[in-house]
């Protein structure tokens, strides 16, 4: 059984937050096995909850994806909530005065594009530039904390969709990235990670026993996370990434797409069975138009390389439209790490090439994330 780093916070590791003011930077997902929330927790382990710091969405996870968060109060507690998505990010000094420490507790996808990774790495700054200890709750990765794939993000194209140099696909556990920003990348001074107890690098989440709660409005499920470091590359394009349909990431398309083809063309890609399905998006690109897609079925997880999957899409869609993949920028380079992808799909690269040249880069970073890991 997985013992999560919030329970162990609220139990054998009290003594980290008994008697202390901390601020706390949740959301929804912040639940023990049990569903109680982080700070019914932390508050039962003889905490006092000074403030909450909200990410995307919002602590209780109500708000839409790219939506600014407003502060406010927070109506179930009475206590302030500071914003951490919108004209703010980074948690200011005078919203630190009177805490004793800063405690994170938030479930991660798998990805580096999701923003509640970026908000950690500058709450890890903000802790260690007030000398206050920052408390992370570790979690497990539901994709597995096996197989990191993809691009580095380059200095010039960091962003809230990627703060720092490390994979699409990290592989990491949000504990183990804790320590990556702080001790690798300097980005934080003291960090505490609570471990998790029975968690092992193999496990997908179905095998932790644990309750999925979406960690966004737009994640469905644990084969949606597997394919999420690939397929949101598509949000950076003219192709639909299935938002406003009831399987984003999942099902993908556009008016245009000629999917009969492009289903042949991804036939051979390990892991997955593509079936020509076309949809209508309530919302988002293409909203309420008939759009030709293909969905993706993931029939072996271990098989599945998400990323390689991504680019082998966009390279095949290039191929067969030629002149019809646009791309939305700065979102589609700060995806990819950078401008690199952009200018290889418009050149007809094959994507085997470009992979290759992704793979020799990760293999510089490896070094520093084995450093970080905390399971076998």
């Amino acid at each position: 059984m997985v013992t999560l780093g919030i329970e162990r916070l609220a139990g054998d590791e009290r003594h980290l937050v008994a008697g202390r003011r901390v601020g706390l930077v949740t959301n929804h997902t912040g639940l023990s096995r049990d569903l109680v929330p982080a700070d019914d927790l932390l508050r039962a382990a003889g905490a006092e909850i000074g403030a909450f710091f909200g990410p995307e969405h919002g602590v209780r996870g109500l708000v839409a994806a790219g939506d600014p968060v407003s502060s406010a109060v927070d109506p179930r507690t009475g206590v302030p909530v500071h914003s951490l998505y919108g004209e703010r990010t980074k948690p200011e000094p005078a919203l630190l005065a009177g805490l004793d420490a800063l405690v994170y507790d938030i479930q991660d996808i798998g990805s580096r594009y999701y923003t509640y990774l970026s908000t950690l790495a500058l709450c890890l700054q903000a802790a260690g530039e007030a000398g206050l200890p920052m408390i992370v709750c570790d979690r497990p990765n539901p994709i597995t904390g096996l197989h990191p794939e993809g691009n580095l993000v380059e200095p010039a194209h960091r962003s809230f969709v990627g703060i720092a140099g490390y994979p699409m696909r990290h592989a990491m556990t949000v504990g183990e990235l804790a320590l990556l920003f702080s001790r690798e990348m300097g980005m934080g001074g003291q960090v505490e990670v609570v471990r998790m107890t029975g968690w092992r690098r193999e496990m997908w989440w179905e095998e932790t026993g644990l309750l999925f709660v979406p960690p966004s409005p737009n994640s469905t499920g644990v084969d949606m996370a597997l394919l999420y470091p690939g397929t949101c590359l598509l949000e950076g394009t003219n192709i639909s990434e299935g938002r406003g349909h009831t399987r984003p990431y999942e099902l993908v398309g556009a008016p245009w797409l000629d999917a009969d083809r492009l289903a042949a063309a991804m036939a051979s890609e390990p892991g997955v069975r593509v079936r020509v399905a076309g949809f209508r998006p309530m919302a988002g690109k293409y909203a309420g138009e008939d759009c030709a897609g293909v969905f993706l079925h993931v029939v072996n997880r271990g098989a599945l390389r998400p990323v390689r999957l991504g680019v082998r899409l966009l390279c095949a869609v290039a191929r067969l439209h030629p002149g019809r993949l646009e791309f939305r920028l700065p979102h589609f380079d700060r995806l990819a790490g950078g401008g690199g992808l952009r200018r290889d799909l418009l050149a007809g690269r094959p994507a085997d090439d470009i992979l290759a040249e992704w793979g020799a880069a990760l293999a510089g970073f490896l070094p520093a994330r084995d450093r970080c890991l905390l399971y076998a």
